[in-house]
């Protein structure tokens, strides 16, 4: 190929993405090139693509911060031409190409082998999404979650954090409460396996450092007033999986949860942590971990589609996940 198709964006007195045609003189250096299938839609690629944060750091860049597909050549020996895989994270659309380009060039130590039993189009229907729910799962279980311990909330339920989080904590027998600001989509959350759902709009949220305890666990990707609630209402050595701030950045609280109750809040960043526990998540994704209804919670759209559906992430009114797909027909 001579010239293929990319989202690229600019910073032109302002950003702005378009689909247009590069080279692979254009793409950064790596030790694998990959000939992408699929790529997503995060709220961290709404943020760079339309400039609502300061995710990228150079232009013009390749928008989209997952990718799976085949390698078409590689350098290092790990990985040979036909393997299939993915990679999510990393620099990937803030210092480095990012998915959104029928041909991706990636350092090698960023490249996970897709697990026996995912497709590409699953690998990310997942995505980065579930990544952050299974590192928030995981980091939880290592601090003592298990399903007999109580209810599990999961805010922002219809996000794609939230969605992939309710579903794949059903599916290993926790009770989950869906904490949604969209009433219309309580049946959405029960079909993925919520026991309960509560409208955030009706939340009791109290102004004591320490309220009744309610929950186990917590997968949070808004932040702001509801993870300060959730530090609240946390029962004793429950755990939070803080991994967005789509609510807020600012955590109002005290030390009474941590304190009195031994809460713990865990950090949640799946752009740089460890390759062997990366790789170990993307193998429960593809097992005990594995979404039950990922075709429920996916949408694909071409990525002529793409500059289109960045403000639905931004104004909170996107549902669940949206896969890019990248391969011409």
């Amino acid at each position: 190929m001579e010239v293929f198709r990319a989202y690229r964006v600019y910073d032109e007195g302002g950003i702005r993405g378009e689909l247009t045609e590069i080279s692979l003189d254009d793409l950064d250096e790596g030790e694998v090139l990959l000939r992408a299938a699929f790529s997503s839609i995060n709220y961290k690629d709404a943020l760079a693509a339309t400039g609502a944060g300061k995710i990228m750091r150079c232009f013009p860049m390749t928008g989209g911060i997952d990718v799976a597909g085949e390698v078409a050549d590689s350098t290092d020996p790990r990985f040979r031409e036909g393997d299939e895989v993915l990679v999510t994270g990393y620099g990937m659309s803030e210092d480095h190409d990012g998915g959104y380009s029928e041909w991706a060039r990636v350092p090698a130590d960023w490249v996970v082998p897709l697990p026996s039993g995912l497709s590409s189009w699953e690998a990310m229907g997942i995505g980065t999404a579930g990544l952050t729910a299974a590192l928030s799962i995981h980091r939880m279980e290592a601090n003592g979650l298990r399903p007999e311990n109580g209810p599990v909330a999961v805010t922002g339920a219809t996000g794609g954090v939230g969605s992939l989080a309710v579903n794949i904590l059903a599916g290993m027998g926790y009770e989950v409460t869906a904490v949604t600001g969209k009433a219309e989509e309580q049946d959405f959350l029960r079909r993925l396996g919520a026991k309960s759902v509560l409208s955030r709009h009706d939340l009791k949220m109290g102004e004591r450092p320490l309220e009744g305890a309610i929950w186990a666990g917590a997968v949070d990707p808004v932040g702001g007033e509801m993870l300060s609630w959730l530090t609240r209402t946390t029962m004793r050595h429950g755990s939070i999986a803080s991994c967005g701030l789509a609510g807020g950045a600012v955590l109002n609280t005290s030390v009474m949860p941590f304190i009195l109750r031994s809460v713990n809040l865990l950090g949640i960043n799946t752009g740089y942590f460890s390759m062997d526990l990366r790789r170990e998540l993307w193998e429960r994704l593809a097992s005990d971990m594995r979404p039950r209804h990922l075709e429920e919670i996916s949408q694909t759209i071409d990525m002529e589609q793409l500059s289109g559906v960045f403000d639905r992430f931004l104004e909170g009114s996107a549902k669940g996940r949206t896969v890019v797909k990248i391969a011409s027909d």
